[in-house]
């Protein structure tokens, strides 16, 4: 990466508040604290997000001014020092702040004008420039124009899987050549902590072989997490993963699914567009195909919306279909907002119908077992439609809206947000 003046990394216009000034809001709660106890439950939800804006604009200052810094120190790993020592955090940390400022000024400043507009943090920014290191400069400006309009109001996650995906569409090739790198660099570790415990770690598993594993220890411990059990699932889930690498039992040895979906197109070969991995989000092309190719591997055929992309019949070849596991194809992760679980590890719940006529039956939807939960707790009301969508109506008024995710990558939707009328508030709240 070459040297930039520095006069190149100084916004053109300041953004706002960046003078200083705060929303009135945010300088009436800072000045007498007790304002809060006079708003509303949304008037809070707009303070928390008002200020979440704010720090995302001086995240981008204080990234510009770290870019300074390394441009002033000649790219010398001594900035990262004096940026370790000026936050008091670790030079790791420190380390890793100053390439994102870097790669936002040089190679993503899409991303940057929208920290500047308060709707990019920098957490996960990092996110982006994490996975778009390895692209080159001309494809990590497609990327960047690309993710303008997928990646706010997206959580971390999201915002992962949204770069990640977009890299690897512009640049196949090197998404697999990536991977295969990777996958050579894969280790098995033991750290020993001064508690007399150790964290064992298999890292950089192909990523079929270890969501496998985790589902089959999941299995397991779930199985044994009985009434009379003390152990949590986490607890239960350590327990049987140990018992597994050093007796080769710890519970039955019984089938375990991933699901992934992948376009004919790509299966054939034809392009070379990424496929998704069910709570691991995109894999390169090259990838699907290799995991495709197992001799335990079985196909199934979903015919999908091709209006939407949506997940419309699925084949019973492989054996009977049962209404369940076409709930969890169509939803491929629980449906609450932001939740990555995927859905053969969630329960399908009934979810009251939208606007439906008297009478109508409630729609089954897949959520994981923490959301599912938030149903039964006050102010929490969700309702589903006949095509899939979900609507999750927060304490708060807020309504955050989502539809199963589509089969075509190009027309996958963020969630979406609204304010429940005045009138529903009120009646949730009765």
């Amino acid at each position: 990466m070459t040297s930039q003046p520095v006069g190149k990394i100084i916004p053109a216009a300041a953004s706002p508040g960046a003078n200083g000034e705060l929303p009135f809001v945010l300088l009436a709660v800072r000045n007498d604290p007790n304002t809060l106890q006079r708003m509303k439950d949304d008037q809070v939800i707009d303070l928390i997000r008002d200020t979440d804006a704010e720090i995302s604009k001086l995240q981008a200052l204080q990234l510009r001014a770290i870019a300074d810094l390394s441009v002033r120190r000649r790219r010398a790993p001594s900035a990262s020092s004096e940026v370790a020592l000026a936050l008091s955090i670790t030079e790791h940390r420190a380390s890793a702040i100053v390439s994102a400022a870097n790669a936002l000024i040089a190679r993503l400043p899409c991303m940057l004008n929208l920290m500047d507009d308060g709707r990019l943090d920098l957490y996960r920014a990092m996110k982006v420039t994490d996975a778009t290191a390895w692209l080159s400069g001309d494809h990590v400006r497609v990327v960047d124009a690309t993710l303008v309009d997928r990646v706010p109001g997206r959580n971390a996650t999201q915002v992962r899987r949204a770069a990640t995906y977009a890299a690897a569409q512009v640049d196949p090739e090197g998404a697999a050549l990536r991977t295969e790198r990777k996958l050579v660099e894969r280790r098995f570790t033991l750290h020993h902590q001064d508690s007399g415990l150790t964290h064992l770690s298999v890292n950089n598993a192909p990523t079929e072989k270890a969501t496998a594993a985790y589902a089959r220890v999941d299995q397991a411990a779930r199985a044994l997490k009985t009434p009379d059990e003390p152990r949590t699932l986490d607890q239960l889930r350590a327990d049987v993963a140990i018992d597994l690498l050093l007796s080769g039992t710890g519970g039955p040895s019984e089938r375990t699914e991933v699901f992934l979906h992948i376009d004919l197109a790509t299966y054939v070969g034809i392009n070379q567009s990424p496929a998704a991995l069910a709570g691991r989000g995109p894999i390169a092309a090259a990838l699907a195909r290799h995991i495709l190719g197992g001799a335990n591997t079985t196909l199934r055929r979903v015919l999908t919306d091709p209006r939407t992309g949506h997940a419309a019949e699925l084949s019973p070849t492989r054996y009977r279909l049962e209404q369940d596991e076409f709930i969890r194809v169509r939803d491929q992760e629980c449906r609450q907002p932001g939740c990555t679980r995927p859905a053969q590890s969630c329960g399908i719940k009934a979810t009251p119908p939208k606007d439906g006529p008297e009478g109508a039956t409630d729609q089954p939807v897949t959520f994981c077992s923490r959301h599912s939960k938030l149903h039964e707790q006050p102010g929490w009301d969700y309702e589903a439609s006949s095509d899939g969508t979900v609507n999750v109506a927060t304490p708060s008024g807020r309504v955050h809206s989502t539809t199963p995710p589509s089969m075509h990558p190009g027309r996958r939707r963020a969630n979406r947000l609204r304010k429940k009328p005045r009138d529903d508030r009120r009646s949730a709240s009765a």
